[in-house]
């Protein structure tokens, strides 16, 4: 359902403001890291992994694309920084579960999101209904083309 009378102009403003908003979300997201004592990926993977109760490396693996090796890492450097620990299970000591310490990673980034959360809700507050209506359909179908992009790339990795 394209809107055929977008001018070009529209268009290219468009795409102006969202890569301006993904670049600035990227450094804020980096700045965010650096004063929580992380790297800006092991913050973003630290937030996936916060959204499980528990998860297998392999479903981090899954989920993010990153190899096992690649994840191992991750969680050895989270590890170490108390923000999740390893559990085996009792069936297959080869399987790792990994449990977020929530504790921890909330003592550790809370008081940095506590001012943003506010600012934004501020900032929502200035919508109607129906305005955030339009911008969560067109954030929940970017986030759809997004990931089926990351899909694609990921499983065409050898190519």
């Amino acid at each position: 359902m394209m809107n055929k009378s977008i001018s070009e102009t529209t268009l290219q403003q468009f795409r102006t403001i969202s890569r301006l908003y993904s670049d600035t979300s990227a450094f804020m997201h980096e700045a965010i890291a650096r004063k929580a004592g992380l790297s800006g990926t092991d913050h973003k993977y630290l937030g996936l992994i916060l959204q499980h109760k528990s998860i297998t490396a392999g479903e981090i693996s899954k989920l993010t694309g990153l190899t096992t090796g690649a994840v191992t890492g991750l969680i050895d450097r989270l590890e170490k920084k108390n923000l999740l620990e390893r559990q085996f299970t009792k069936d297959d000591r080869r399987k790792v579960i990994i449990v977020p310490n929530v504790n921890n990673s909330m003592k550790l980034l809370k008081p940095i999101f506590d001012k943003l959360q506010e600012k934004t809700v501020k900032l929502i507050s200035t919508f109607s209904t129906e305005e955030i209506q339009t911008i969560e359909r067109y954030f929940t179908e970017a986030i759809a083309i997004m990931k089926e992009t990351t899909d694609s790339l990921n499983n065409n990795q050898n190519d």
